[in-house]
């Protein structure tokens, strides 16, 4: 394993990491100055600035530990109006005096940076189809660049596939769950040795069906039964026809995707149908940009599912780290660990692991932190972006009930008054961070072991 190509493969990676999150931003700041918000910073990374320039009323800047990115708008909270909304009591708790104070103390800042003139500018004053607007821009941004790299990896690099072209040629028939090494002494040859069918040969068409791809040449074969049929090979360029006969024995049946259905006990399915003997070629297949759609669900799905299931995945992290469990090679990973993986990626030295599959790899792992940092911001909890969301969602619906009621409107909600929950979210974030980080450099995942 290469070291420079090992550092290559964190930095492209990490470059990537840090364009989506600018990006992200982004997706947050064009809306904001579009409704008229004023916007006074533009952050990738936190902790001390290393480098910022003011353009306008905006300070655009780079910090410490590029990990995140955020955009500072005036006025998130209701303006502060010198005293507290409500009159605390003296048999009140000390927790809900400080929580009261956090909030008038959070208020009591934001109003502070910024003047009566500037109030019709600020975040609250947006109208609710606005706020989810600027909200929900960021998110947006990172499923529109999660499809334009699936994209990109489908029609441009091609999608992990078997193709028509022959890999290898069985010598005799065996049966379906036969070991590997199973000597062929005695047993009957496969029809495609019989034929003259050689490794290298690409399938153009058997018994008058044309071969496009690895299916045709399952369905042709399995359809033929024990009938001699036409068969079409191209070798050196130069295009064979051929005869051959297939058998019809017990093969495993296949599911959608090509793979042996196995039952209850893990014993193979087998179905009685034609058998050649040919295995094809795994390769990258360019395919039409009307898969991604169906790509891009699947990949929401299952990112949704590892969301949903996460207190229940960090514990078996937890278990993997701090004992002697295995860690699941499809749990979450830290910022550790997808930069080693992204580091083996390119420094792999595998057969049939080239440059070309090398890019995809990569891209795919762009992609699916893409759809990651989409489905976690939708997340309906403060610091996150689905926690505003849900907050101007609430405002939305008490607004509507009081012109209903022909009441008042009630105004905009304090989302200040959850700022206890959201410093105890915040937390449990950091914890899980550090458990990550933990289990990435104890217990690593590996592509390559």
């Amino acid at each position: 394993m290469s070291a420079a190509l090992f550092v290559l493969g964190v930095l492209v990676v990490a470059a990537g990491l840090a364009l989506s999150i600018a990006l992200h931003e982004i997706g947050h700041l064009v809306p904001a100055k579009l409704f008229g918000v004023r916007v006074t910073q533009y952050m990738i990374g936190f902790g001390p600035t290393v480098w910022s320039r003011t353009r306008g009323e905006t300070e655009y800047g780079v910090k410490a530990f590029p990990l995140g990115g955020y955009i500072r708008m005036i006025g998130m909270f209701p303006p502060h109006r010198g005293e507290p909304e409500g009159t605390i009591r003296e048999d009140s708790t000390g927790l809900l005096q400080q929580m009261t104070e956090m909030s008038e103390d959070a208020k009591a800042y934001e109003t502070s940076q910024y003047g009566p003139e500037d109030a019709h500018r600020t975040f609250v004053a947006l109208s609710v189809p606005k706020k989810l607007v600027v909200m929900l821009g960021g998110p947006t941004m990172n499923l529109l660049i999660s499809v334009v790299l699936m994209t990109v990896m489908v029609s441009g690099i091609g999608m992990p596939a078997v193709t028509p072209t022959v890999q290898s040629v069985s010598e005799c028939v065996l049966p379906a769950e036969a070991p590997a090494d199973t000597s062929c002494e005695g047993e009957q040859p496969a029809p495609a040795l019989a034929a003259g069918i050689r490794p290298g040969d690409t399938l153009r068409s058997i018994d008058g069906h044309e071969i496009s791809a690895w299916s045709d040449v399952t369905s042709a074969i399995r359809a033929s039964g024990d009938r001699t049929v036409p068969v079409v090979v191209e070798r050196d360029g130069e295009t064979l026809e051929l005869e051959a006969t297939p058998i019809v024995d017990a093969r495993p049946v296949l599911d959608e995707d090509g793979a042996a259905v196995r039952d209850a006990e893990g014993n193979l399915v087998t179905e009685q149908v034609g058998f050649l003997g040919v295995s094809g070629t795994p390769d990258l297949v360019r395919r039409s940009p009307a898969v991604v759609p169906e790509l891009a669900w699947t990949t929401f799905s299952r990112t949704g599912e590892l969301v949903l299931t996460l207190p229940v995945r960090l514990y078996e992290v937890g278990q993997a780290a701090f004992g002697s469990a295995e860690r699941d090679p499809n749990g979450p990973l830290g910022v550790v660990g997808v930069s080693r993986l992204a580091g083996e990626v390119a420094a792999a030295d595998q057969p049939g692991f080239e440059l070309r599959e090398k890019v995809g790899t990569m891209i795919s792992m762009l992609a699916s932190l893409n759809m990651a940092l989409f489905v976690f911001n939708l997340v309906p909890l403060l610091p996150l972006d689905g926690g505003h969301v849900a907050g101007a969602l609430v405002e939305g619906v008490r607004r509507l009930l009081a012109r209903l009621r022909g009441t008042e409107d009630p105004g905009p909600v304090d989302m200040s008054r959850l700022l206890p929950l959201t410093n105890v979210v915040a937390l449990v974030f950091l914890l899980m961070t550090v458990l990550l980080l933990y289990a990435d450099i104890v217990k690593p995942i590996t592509l390559f072991p």
